[in-house]
């Protein structure tokens, strides 16, 4: 052996046995490895996530004694999809279901993951559907129980944080449809384990001063963990015993807390609960609006109808010049007491349309076209146009807008 010879470099494979590639070793191991693991259930931390732009999440789930790489192919998809979407991110206990894999080219094994379940929401929502399936037995949920809300409310108690979006967003909607609902904020924690007892007093404030004639809980979106308060069990008897109406307005649509089951009605947002609460004043507004338009076009037939009849009376007149005369004087003297009379009525009639104008001016449906909206109306019949639906082809529109009409033509 020669000085810096290595004491096997004259190694050889055995007579008849064959040197494997790299890649040839790699794809036999494969075939052993991966048909044994074809569906495998792995709980363990999430460490060094490294979400891909192409949509894939990468990252490794370990445990005291192992680590082992893992890969969500288009999980930024599966995540939007997902009825409960989170976010993956380092240290959080998960458990995942997939395959193992061999990676060629780096010739290592990796788990493929199909689904990806949160542990501390699966705990979360074992709770909520063992609380929900209880108090439902009890008989918390049955729609008999339930009191109907006022139609025309003048005063509502909102019970929220003071400084959140909900309470905003709310205020804004009703300020908009109906100004002259008082409102009421109760303030209270809605995230935390301090914010059901909070909310729970809030509501019980609004009970014991009858604080509006409707309470709503409200709260924006968010993760199941944080609107989890809204799930406690005494907030929901507090809901179920409360003697005034209450709304549950919490998280988005596809949120489900249990004080939407047990509250007399479930908003889909805070936003939805201000426009059921003014949803009656919008349409009086409206009728009001109608019924002015009507009371103008009725004095104006009137008006005309008794122009005609004067007309009528003097076109039958004939009569000597002195009689004649005499007649004209009296019909100019029944002409003016029916003008004085018709113009007493007319400023009697604007009166009380200057009133009433007055007391719908905040509620007008002008105001909506002021803010760039239009109203596009049939010209031929007169009739709203509610939806593209309903159009036709060089169908001949009219828009209104806050300052004048304009035709348009249907493509």
């Amino acid at each position: 052996m020669s000085q810096g010879e290595l004491p096997f470099g004259k190694a050889q494979p055995q007579p008849g046995q064959a040197a494997l590639t790299v890649s040839e070793l790699t794809a036999r191991i494969r075939g052993v490895v991966e048909p044994q693991f074809l569906s495998v259930w792995v709980k363990g931390e999430i460490s060094n996530c490294r979400p891909a732009t192409s949509g894939h999440a990468y990252f490794t789930l370990k445990d005291d004694g192992a680590m082992l790489s893992a890969a969500c192919f288009n999980w930024t998809v599966r995540n939007r999809q997902s009825r409960a979407p989170f976010e993956l991110r380092d240290g959080l206990e998960v458990l995942c279901r997939g395959k193992i894999s061999i990676y060629p080219p780096r010739g290592s094994y990796q788990l493929t993951v199909e689904q990806i379940e949160p542990l501390g929401a699966g705990a979360l929502q074992l709770a909520f559907e063992q609380l929900k399936a209880r108090l439902s037995a009890e008989g918390l949920f049955e729609p008999k129980r339930k009191r109907s809300l006022p139609d025309y409310p003048r005063h509502v108690s909102i019970v929220t944080s003071p400084t959140g979006a909900a309470i905003r967003d709310m205020l804004t909607v009703l300020k908009r449809r109906a100004p002259q609902i008082r409102v009421t904020v109760i303030p209270a924690l809605v995230q935390g384990d301090q914010a059901p007892a909070q909310i729970l007093r809030g509501l019980e404030i609004a009970n014991r001063h009858s604080i509006g004639e409707v309470v709503v809980l409200a709260r924006g979106g968010g993760s199941i963990e944080d609107m989890w308060c809204f799930n406690d069990e005494r907030l929901a008897r507090g809901i179920a015993a409360s003697k005034l109406p209450v709304i549950s307005a919490v998280g988005h649509e596809i949120d489900f807390s249990i004080s939407d089951f047990v509250a007399d009605l479930r908003a889909p947002t805070p936003s939805a609960a201000a426009e059921i609460l003014s949803g009656h004043w919008v349409d009086a507004a409206r009728r009001l609006h109608e019924a002015k338009s009507r009371l103008w076009v009725a004095f104006q037939r009137d008006l005309n109808h008794r122009r005609q009849i004067f007309q009528q009376v003097r076109a039958r007149l004939v009569s000597p010049k002195d009689r004649l005369r005499e007649q004209s004087q009296r019909i100019d003297d029944v002409s003016l007491r029916l003008e004085r009379a018709m113009r007493v009525r007319l400023e009697r009639g604007q009166a009380q349309l200057s009133n009433l104008a007055g007391r719908l001016d905040a509620l007008s449906p002008l105001r909506v076209l002021e803010r760039g909206y239009g109203l596009v109306s049939d010209p031929s019949t007169g009739s709203i146009v509610r939806s593209a639906s309903d159009i036709h082809s060089q169908q001949k529109l009219k828009v209104r807008f806050h300052d004048g009409e304009v035709q348009v033509q249907a493509l």
